[in-house]
């Protein structure tokens, strides 16, 4: 059986090796299994939709690299554009074409995104955005929302949600009290409180995950993402959208189309990249010039516009279609719908090809009723899963995903699974 650490020796074995070398054995926190538990798995390759643990186990995988790989891991095209790409040369640290038609396709699918400037991350991306609404409102004040997760830029660890919220931290250390002073928190999806806010501050720039993903999956209320709008074209505060995770996933628009908003800024990561290192931001032609060389506001990085992230980023957009997103959606449906069904006692929020699975009777709305959800209860449905050769994000805080590399026997052995582990919690 897979998953326990009779079946897992060398995993074990290198994960107390790691700990030796990387701070706490991994390079991202949520990682080392510290909110479910246990001794993380070692993979050693992945293909589809499945992954393959150093001992030989396989699962399926609903992580697919935190939502990057929405055709699955290793797809044919993307690994030979990669292929192609690495021959002509790992990086030049100079313009190539790959940038220019990256850009232009995302643009094709995004038209509020008039300028794009690629970065390396999510977080590069979502901190120069916020450093341009800065500049182009001349404002201070950054309101964001709690439980949301903008990366590790310091003026966004406040009340974050993600890998922090799974370790119990509420801020970091390391973070002087100056450089989040400017940053408000509003409760997601509570429009009075974002009133109160613009009442009292002037505001540079809200700053906002369409559908949070960071505190499991939590989609708007009706008009929140409209009333932002409205109060940010009022009150000449810059609205940016955090579509890391959404962009690209929930349509080929991403959650601005899905829901029929023009924000000022964009920032994408993830999908865009193929499954390499990436990020981008993008929006107003007249916000994005003040960026350099153009403008004052300084951003650079030696390896934006790798040639070869850009070549896996082109391969992987240029196969979604409407038959894609048809298809995700049919396989999500189906294991939403099919895992709340099978108690009372858990709540699925979904949309599109990202979901998460709530233990809990209430319907949760925003990072107070998320984080109230039993973790503990998670923790053994993680392992109870795991043990059954199939692979879910090691925290109550994170979204799962489908990829087109999903099967419907992926789909139905998941179902199955997950009716073992409730009815083994719950027959008493």
């Amino acid at each position: 059986m897979a998953g326990t650490s009779s079946t897992n020796p060398r995993s074990v074995k290198l994960f107390k090796k790691a700990q030796r070398y990387l701070v706490g054995g991994v390079n991202s926190p949520v990682r080392a299994y510290k909110s479910v538990g246990g001794t993380p798995l070692v993979i050693a390759r992945a293909k589809g939709s499945q992954i393959v643990d150093v001992d030989g186990n396989e699962y399926i995988d609903y992580v697919g690299s935190w939502g990057a790989l929405i055709l699955g891991s290793a797809e044919p095209t993307v690994v030979e554009e990669v292929r192609r790409a690495v021959e002509s040369g790992t990086s030049f640290g100079a313009l190539c074409e790959a940038e220019i038609e990256l850009a232009e396709t995302i643009k094709n699918s995004m038209p509020s995104l008039e300028m794009i400037r690629f970065v390396n991350s999510g977080t590069e991306a979502c901190m120069s955005a916020t450093r341009l609404a800065r500049a182009f409102t001349k404002r201070k004040k950054i309101l964001k929302f709690e439980g949301a997760y903008h990366g590790h830029a310091d003026l966004f660890l406040s009340q974050s949600g993600s890998g922090m919220a799974s370790l119990g931290l509420p801020k970091s250390d390391g973070v002087p009290r100056a450089v989040v002073r400017d940053t408000l928190t509003a409760g997601y999806n509570d429009l009075m409180e974002v009133r109160r806010m613009f009442k009292m501050h002037e505001i540079a720039a809200v700053i906002v995950e369409p559908i949070s993903g960071n505190m499991g999956v939590i989609p708007p209320d009706k008009g929140f993402l409209h009333e932002l709008r409205d109060l940010t074209e009022r009150n000449g505060s810059i609205l940016v959208f955090d579509e890391v995770i959404t962009g690209f996933r929930v349509s080929k628009g991403g959650a601005q189309e899905l829901y029929g908003i023009i924000p000022d800024l964009t920032c994408l990561g993830k999908i865009i990249g193929g499954g390499f290192p990436v990020g981008a931001f993008g929006g107003r032609e007249d916000i994005m010039k003040l960026l350099a060389p153009i403008g004052r506001v300084y951003q650079a990085g030696t390896l934006s516009g790798n040639p070869v992230t850009m070549k896996a980023g082109l391969a992987t957009l240029h196969r979604l279609d409407k038959g894609t997103y048809s298809r995700l959606e049919r396989k999500a449906s189906h294991l939403g719908s099919s895992l709340g069904r099978l108690s009372h006692r858990v709540k699925v929020n979904r949309v599109g090809s990202m979901l998460s699975i709530h233990f809990t009777d209430k319907i949760v709305t925003n990072y107070p009723s998320a984080s109230s959800c039993d973790k503990d209860l998670y923790a053994r449905y993680f392992h109870h899963m795991q043990s059954r050769g199939v692979y879910l994000p090691p925290s109550h805080m994170e979204a799962f995903f489908v990829s087109d590399a999903h099967s419907m026997k992926d789909i139905d052995h998941t179902i199955m699974s997950a009716d073992s582990a409730l009815n083994s919690f719950y027959r008493n």
